[in-house]
């Protein structure tokens, strides 16, 4: 048999060609072979060990099986120079091309190793109050740059020096081409560095129509969920040149502000009468009020009369201000109000919709919720309790009014 196989090898010497074509396709094999042990065995069996770990979603990253094409790539580089008959031009192709593919490789497995990073770290309590994501994306970028630099270094057999003293004269074109990712960059690190955003804070930006919770911080954009469940991606650089809303404050005081005005009709203010005023003091939260009131008023009208000034001078009160002094009574023995925050009930300017009374106060929860429900519920009862005081609400006529006015006017017409 040893005479056979000596046979054999003599024939296959006397054809180069052959013993180049069977050398090569043995490489190959080789490297085929390799690719399936390790895929098969080794990193089906690293990702059955995961899957019995917390860290069972690492293996969506897919670090173990970029590495794992590392393998075939070191046979190929090694192998090739083994291939009989095989030209010099044809093995520097296959090394150069295997070594640029594991220097890509090896790229894709860091970056993706910096992804289980910000997995890992976003498990931490406190990692949605300092995110690092923006600056993991950085660590990417110049991976990425180093790695370019590399591949092309290696497909044309130069050294990475030479690549990078050419990079002097191309600053000026990278600086425009990474101009966002460099405003970018900058914009992350004032952003994370002076706490402005948080993933979960509400911001409202109108110029570009945002308006509801961040989701995400990266390098290059801010989503946020808006209410109405469509997503905005903002340019990080953005939330450094322009303004916005950052919500973070209200939530974290525990209160939310009420700010809403009852529009009195003005033709509707006038004196009460001492009748009115003694029938009002039923209602309990002004009844201190209206007794103080009472008294301070008798005792300067008496002086008055004493001083036999004119009745006109007299001081009387009135039924908005007694209003007023009921709403403000009302805001201070609300259980649901914050009352360690500013509460006002006050006038402004009259206009012609009626005269504006303003409440302005804070309830004690920020959940959205409850906040309309206290707000709606303060209004339901002032809007409901006003005609009590001889008071009326302006209001723009409307249908119903107009077929009450001409009503009226028809039976004024039949009685003459």
């Amino acid at each position: 048999m040893s005479d056979d196989l000596a046979g054999w090898l003599d024939w296959l010497r006397a054809h180069p060609e052959l013993q180049t074509l069977l050398a090569s396709a043995t490489l190959i094999f080789a490297a085929w072979l390799s690719n399936w042990i390790v895929k098969r065995i080794l990193v089906r069996g690293l990702y059955h060990l995961l899957q019995h770990t917390r860290e069972n979603k690492l293996q969506d990253f897919g670090v173990i099986k970029r590495l794992s094409n590392i393998v075939p790539a070191l046979v190929l580089s090694i192998g090739v120079t083994t291939v009989p008959g095989l030209p010099e031009g044809a093995v520097t192709v296959v090394r150069n091309v295997c070594g640029g593919f594991i220097v890509l490789t090896i790229a894709l497995a860091l970056g993706a190793v910096l992804d289980i990073i910000n997995l890992i770290y976003q498990r931490r309590p406190d990692a949605r109050l300092h995110p690092i994501k923006g600056y993991l994306q950085v660590v990417k970028i110049v991976v990425y740059a180093i790695a370019t630099i590399l591949i092309i270094a290696t497909l044309i057999d130069r050294s990475p020096l030479i690549l990078l003293s050419g990079l002097g004269a191309m600053a000026a074109v990278l600086m425009l081409i990474f101009q966002d990712t460099l405003l970018s960059l900058v914009a992350s690190v004032q952003i994370t560095s002076n706490d402005l955003i948080r993933v979960g804070d509400w911001v409202e930006m109108p110029q570009l129509n945002a308006d509801g919770d961040v989701i995400d911080i990266a390098l290059h954009t801010v989503k946020v969920q808006n209410w109405d469940k469509t997503i905005t991606t903002i340019p990080t650089w953005r939330l450094i040149n322009e303004s916005y809303k950052n919500w973070r404050g209200m939530q974290e005081s525990g209160g939310r502000r009420i700010k809403r005005s009852l529009l009195i009709d003005q033709t509707s203010v006038r004196f009460l009468t001492d009748e009115e005023r003694n029938n009002m003091r039923r209602i309990m939260l002004i009844d201190d009020y209206l007794a103080s009131k009472s008294a301070e008023l008798d005792a300067w009208n008496k002086q008055l009369v004493e001083s036999g000034r004119d009745p006109i001078n007299t001081r009387r009160a009135t039924n908005l201000g007694t209003f007023r002094a009921y709403v403000q009574h009302y805001l201070r023995t609300h259980t649901r109000l914050n009352q360690g925050m500013t509460q006002l009930v006050r006038q402004l300017e009259p206009t012609p919709q009626g005269l504006p009374m303003e409440i302005y106060c804070f309830t004690n929860t920020v959940a959205w919720n409850d906040y309309e429900a206290i707000q709606s519920d303060i209004f339901d009862h002032l809007l409901a309790i006003l005609p009590e005081f001889g008071l009326r609400l302006a209001q723009q006529p409307t249908g119903a009014d107009v077929s009450e006015l001409m009503k009226a006017l028809g039976q004024g017409t039949k009685a003459q």
